[in-house]
C-alpha cells in the first residue's frame, strides 16, 4: 500500500453529521493517506450550513500526519466579519490553503451571501491577507446549471482566476472529451492556471443520477442504460463502476493530466480500487 504515487491525488471529504459518519470518515481517511495524497479537501454546506463542521472536521484531519488539508470556502460563509474570524482560525493552525467557491444556494433562499460570486470572495481573502493563502476554484467543463451560455462559463472561471489564483479543480464528468474542450477553450481565452479534473466513481446509480441532476452534469445515455441494466444488484454497479472509473482515469493520465482529484463521498473502497488500479 504504502507505493509512491505516480500522479498527482487528491481526496474529497463532507463533514460527518453523526458519531457514526465520523468514525467512517476517520476510517476513510486513513486508508486514503497511505496513497500519498497531495491533499484533502473538506465540503462546506448549502449556504453555509456546515461552517463549523467544516473547520472541526480540517482540524481534526490535521492533527494526522500529511497529507495538507484544504478547507472550502463559499460565499456564504456569513458576513464578511465571519468569514474573516474562520480565516484567522485557519491562519491560527497552520492552514494556507482555501477553495473559495460562490456555493450552492439552499432550496427556498432567494440570493446568496455577502459575496455574490467567488471572484468577489477571492478579492476579498487576498486584500484581507496579502500573499496568505493560496487559492483553489472550481469551474464546470460542462457548464453550471445556472450559467447561460459556454462562452459565459469561460467568461466567469477567467474573473476567478484574475482574481488570484493557484489551482482549478472540475466538478465530476464522466466525457473526457468534456474537459479536454473545455481546457483548450481555456488556453484560448488566456488561462494558464493548472485545471484538475474532478472524478466520482460510481457506486450507486440513482445517487449518482442524482448529483449529476444537482450539478449539470451530463451521464452518457449508454452508461445510464447499462447502469440501469444491473437493477438492484449493488454488486455489479460497483464492479462496473470501478472498471468504467479506471478506464476515464487512464484516459485523463495517458492525456498528461495535471492530477486527479477524488470525490470520494467519505467511502474508500470504490477510490482505492480505482488508483491502485492506476498504479
Amino acid at each position: 500500500m504504502n507505493k509512491q504515487k505516480q500522479f498527482g491525488l487528491s481526496f474529497e471529504f463532507f463533514p460527518p453529521k453523526t458519531p457514526e459518519q465520523k468514525v467512517i470518515l476517520l476510517d476513510t481517511q486513513e486508508k486514503l493517506r497511505k496513497l500519498n495524497p497531495d491533499f484533502f479537501s473538506v465540503t462546506f454546506g448549502a449556504g453555509g450550513s456546515t461552517i463549523t463542521a467544516t473547520a472541526e472536521t480540517v482540524l481534526e484531519l490535521k492533527t494526522h500526519e500529511t497529507p495538507k488539508v484544504i478547507p472550502h470556502l463559499s460565499c456564504m460563509g456569513g458576513t464578511p466579519q465571519e468569514i474573516e474570524d474562520l480565516l484567522n482560525q485557519y491562519i491560527q493552525h497552520g492552514i494556507t490553503d482555501i477553495l473559495a467557491l460562490r456555493g450552492d444556494v439552499p432550496s427556498g433562499m432567494g440570493s446568496v451571501g455577502y459575496f455574490r460570486y467567488a471572484n468577489e470572495l477571492i478579492e476579498f481573502i487576498h486584500e484581507k491577507y496579502p500573499n496568505t493563502f493560496n487559492i483553489t476554484v472550481g469551474c464546470y467543463p460542462e457548464i453550471h446549471p445556472e450559467t447561460e451560455s459556454f462562452e459565459s462559463e469561460i467568461k466567469y472561471f477567467k474573473q476567478k482566476v484574475d482574481a488570484g489564483v493557484n489551482r482549478a479543480i472540475t466538478q465530476f464528468f464522466f466525457n473526457p472529451d468534456a474537459y479536454f474542450n473545455y481546457v483548450d477553450h481555456c488556453e484560448k481565452a488566456g488561462i494558464d492556471t493548472p485545471i484538475t479534473p474532478g472524478i466520482m466513481p460510481i457506486t450507486n446509480f440513482s445517487n449518482i443520477k442524482r448529483f449529476c441532476g444537482f450539478c449539470g452534469t451530463d451521464m452518457p445515455r449508454w452508461l445510464q442504460y447499462k447502469l440501469q441494466s444491473y437493477g438492484d444488484d449493488r454488486k455489479s454497479i460497483q464492479q462496473f463502476g470501478t472498471e468504467f472509473t479506471i478506464k476515464l482515469c487512464q484516459q485523463l493520465l495517458d492525456q498528461g493530466v495535471p492530477g486527479i482529484h477524488f470525490y470520494t463521498l467519505n467511502r474508500a473502497k470504490a477510490t482505492l480500487d480505482v488508483v491502485e488500479a492506476l498504479q
